[in-house]
């Protein structure tokens, strides 16, 4: 019954049926203008040069006044609240990745005797392509961890396509895609959540 109730009827179209539920994954969901756009905005926020450092991570409460110019308070979400998100929207810019989904690991799977332990395998892969939109539902986000590997190309072999290979162009038995600078924008949606402290205020 839980994933039945965590799916979005206009997004059924999208789901992708070979992974964990509920994953959707909507290609092109922005134009390549759309994506120019964001782009641009992205970078009046980060100082110069900061393509060349890795991974870097900003938190925003309120994304759309940063990106777009105008205020909307209504959308303003503690960060602190995040560790009680229930879904996650993710749009790709710039290059694509491929995100990996493994099980959590459990203390009674570990054999204290193997050292080092062994490098977790994946369930099962997505490719990101850029304009798309991914979002997680259900237990996709609540219970699977999710990573991407830290590599320049991706090699994409016959036999082990990521599960949305279809939606995907650039997914062919054999590729070799070269990752580039890739900047996604995280939305998570966060359950209404009322303060003692504002219950108890006159």
């Amino acid at each position: 019954m839980e994933e039945q109730d965590a799916r979005v009827p206009a997004l059924e179209p999208f789901r992708v049926e070979q992974a964990p539920p509920i994953i959707y994954y909507v290609p092109d969901f922005i134009s390549k203008e759309e994506e120019e756009y964001l782009l641009r905005q992205v970078k009046t926020l980060c100082w110069p040069g900061w393509e060349n450092h890795g991974r870097m991570v900003q938190e925003w409460s309120d994304p759309f006044s940063h990106l777009l110019g105008f205020q909307c308070p209504q959308a303003k979400v503690d960060p602190a609240l995040w560790e009680e998100a229930t879904e996650l929207g993710t749009i790709s810019l710039g290059s694509h990745t491929v995100l990996d989904f493994y099980e959590p690991r459990r203390l009674e799977d570990d054999d204290p005797t193997e050292q080092p332990r062994p490098t977790p395998r994946p369930i099962t892969s997505l490719l990101l392509e850029p304009c798309s939109l991914l979002v997680l539902r259900g237990t996709a986000y609540t219970r699977l961890l999710h990573g991407i590997e830290a590599t320049r190309v991706d090699v994409l072999e016959a036999t082990s396509l990521p599960c949305n290979a279809a939606a995907c162009p650039s997914a062919l038995p054999g590729a070799r895609l070269d990752r580039g600078t890739r900047v996604s924008l995280t939305i998570r949606r966060v359950p209404r959540v009322l303060r003692t402290g504002l219950l108890l205020s006159k």
